[in-house]
């Protein structure tokens, strides 16, 4: 069995993982950035429209992949659907609330509009032709298959190599303290953080770092900064500041709207933080409540205040949950989990062929 992934630049470090794993189990693959390989209108690099062809046919005859894994709806998942190569489509957002957000903001202009547009007929292609769609959590498999409902799903584990998820000398923060390492992309998702201002307010002597960055952070920003225990660290180098970020924080907090499978929740508690997730969306699956950490309702800033007291109030059931949390993350999303999966999924697609 050869596997094509063909990924996109944000998440190459972990489908390098996901290769390496199955490279070790015996699937034969190749990891490309799709990009090199296929692209077109409305890619910015223009250049590329009419070079990629002759790439994508080369790689195609040179490696004779038996099927094509993506992990997002781009040109290359077209190409290979026209050179009638079985299709495996990672989805790891929810498409289609990100569609209509960007209608809604950041692509209102008539010329982004239209790049918007083809980029949503490629996508619906994609899900429509694709061999299987593999959505990244339950939580997301519900959605989509409301939306491609004579599509075949299945849940794709997102595996972690927890190798490199180890105590270093931390960076230098004022205890007791509680990290944030989130991106401010979508307001639906960000607007979530404002409930740390009744947070910080209530607890002046807790210090809350905030780690990440994106087109809303001047708006978290002008809220958020005029607190003293509030402190912005900006984007960190992946993964080596993040390490040094995680091995000094007390404990870890996801302030969100919405969620599917934050990798942020899954490295933390590789670092054994006990964490505090909004129970949104697939947060309820990364974690367990009780055990690693704890759930609070969204936009219950009391709940949030709660927890966080009670685990830097309690050292011995903070360090319990960072250990229960490494061992869960260890068992259910180690990358030999995922890749014991997906090969679970491919002999399930070759048994339903050789019965047809």
């Amino acid at each position: 069995m050869r596997l094509l992934i063909a990924g996109s630049s944000s998440f190459f470090f972990h489908l390098k993982e996901f290769s390496d794993g199955l490279n070790r189990l015996g699937v034969e693959s190749k990891l490309v950035f799709d990009a090199d390989y296929s692209d077109g209108f409305p890619s910015r690099k223009i250049k590329n429209w009419f070079q990629t062809k002759k790439k994508f046919n080369k790689l195609i005859d040179e490696f004779k992949p038996d099927a094509i894994f993506i992990d997002r709806q781009r040109h290359f998942g077209i190409a290979a659907l026209e050179a009638n190569i079985p299709l495996f489509v990672l989805l790891r957002g929810h498409y289609w609330s990100e569609l209509y957000w960007n209608k809604k903001t950041i692509y209102k202009s008539f010329p982004k509009s239209i790049a918007l547009w083809k980029w949503d007929q490629i996508a619906k292609r994609i899900f429509k032709e694709a061999e299987i769609i593999l959505p990244i959590c339950k939580y997301l498999e519900k959605i989509t298959n409301e939306h491609v409902p004579n599509q075949k799903t299945d849940v794709f584990v997102e595996g972690i190599d927890a190798s490199h998820w180890y105590q270093v000398e931390g960076m230098d923060l004022k205890h007791p303290c509680v990290g944030l390492l989130q991106n401010a992309g979508r307001w639906d998702k960000t607007g979530e953080m404002l409930i740390l201002r009744k947070v910080l307010e209530r607890m002046p002597d807790v210090h809350f770092y905030w780690a990440g960055g994106g087109p809303l952070q001047d708006r978290i920003l002008s809220e958020l900064n005029t607190y003293e225990n509030f402190h912005f660290l900006g984007r960190l180098e992946y993964p080596d500041k993040v390490r040094e970020f995680f091995s000094e924080i007390d404990v870890y907090a996801l302030v969100t709207g919405m969620d599917l499978a934050p990798l942020s929740l899954k490295e933390a508690q590789l670092m054994k933080k006990p964490v505090i997730a909004t129970d949104v969306g697939g947060n309820p699956e990364m974690m367990e409540d009780g055990k690693t950490g704890f759930l609070v309702e969204q936009g219950n800033p009391e709940q949030l205040i709660e927890k966080i007291k009670l685990l830097l109030d309690n050292e011995k059931m903070s360090e319990q949950m960072g250990e229960n949390g490494r061992r869960f993350i260890e068992k259910t999303y180690s990358v030999e989990a995922s890749v014991r999966n997906f090969i679970r999924i491919l002999n399930m697609i070759k048994h339903t062929h050789n019965a047809m």
